[in-house]
């Protein structure tokens, strides 16, 4: 099963609407945004880090920086890092750029930052750099239920 097909299992076993959008390949927020026609801070940017020697998928707006102080003290670790591309496919089996916000889908914890309680609607890559997936931002926080945190600069 590939990550959409997790995805979407996930989204259609809670009953959750969602629009799948498939467009050109797109390595940035900001290429995205354009592509998909929606405003930059609708994405959602999912990083995978490693913190103490763990991966955890950080979820972000599109428009902000993950602030790395924040993050630490927020989860309680000494150690953070991006992950390598390769550490992501190895973690994840996807590329960088395509990582969701799903750690469920991927098995990783996820922590996502405060401004998604305030979106109406989220976008985000859904397992490649030509898929994405639109919802409401209050239904991808019922389906991940992630710790919410400041976690931006």
């Amino acid at each position: 099963m590939t990550v959409l097909e997790k995805i979407k299992s996930l989204l259609e076993g809670d009953n959750i609407s969602y629009e799948v959008v498939e467009h050109a390949p797109v390595h940035t927020s900001a290429d995205a945004a354009k592509v998909r026609d929606t405003d930059l801070a609708q994405g959602a940017k999912a990083l995978v880090m490693i913190g103490d020697k763990e991966p955890y998928l950080f979820v972000v707006s599109a428009d902000q920086r993950a602030d790395f102080r924040k993050i630490k003290a927020a989860v309680g670790i000494k150690d953070l890092r991006m992950a390598s591309p390769d550490e992501v496919e190895d973690l994840t089996t996807l590329k960088v750029g395509s990582i969701p916000p799903v750690g469920k889908a991927i098995g990783l914890t996820s922590f996502f930052d405060t401004s998604f309680s305030e979106k109406e609607n989220v976008v985000f890559n859904a397992g490649s750099l030509t898929t994405s997936i639109i919802m409401k931002a209050s239904d991808l926080l019922a389906l991940e239920q992630p710790q919410v945190e400041d976690i931006v600069a």
